[in-house]
């Protein structure tokens, strides 16, 4: 539940942060991100998706079937918003929230390391 609730101030906080992206858009991809978040943890808990180093989800095993490449186009949304208001790039944004995603997630989640090893939290 913590992590669910930490995933979501996130998601509102850079939503609403990005200024640049008209607000149907933002609440189009806050609606599709929010709607995923029970599969996304789902196939974590299994194995079948982890969180990597740059802020995506990456798919380690099986089929996910689709869930990765959709949440990860909107991710780039959110953190390409983000970067524009704040100055920063979009990969610093995605990075950053790497860092959080991996010490909010869940035991057993897969987690990519700055050096691109993977492990289980």
């Amino acid at each position: 539940m913590k992590t669910l609730f930490f995933r979501l101030l996130f998601v509102f906080a850079m939503l609403f942060a990005a200024g640049v992206v008209r607000a149907e858009d933002l609440g189009a991809v806050r609606a599709r991100m929010e709607s995923r978040i029970s599969k996304i943890d789902a196939l974590k808990t299994a194995g079948v998706l982890g969180e990597d180093n740059r802020g995506f989800l990456a798919v380690r095993s099986g089929n996910d079937g689709g869930v990765s490449a959709a949440e990860n186009a909107d991710r780039a949304v959110v953190y390409a918003a983000l970067a524009q208001k704040t100055g920063a790039s979009a990969e610093a944004v995605g990075k950053a929230r790497a860092k959080q995603l991996a010490a909010n997630s869940a035991p057993g989640v897969w987690l990519q390391r700055e050096d691109g090893g993977w492990y289980r939290k």
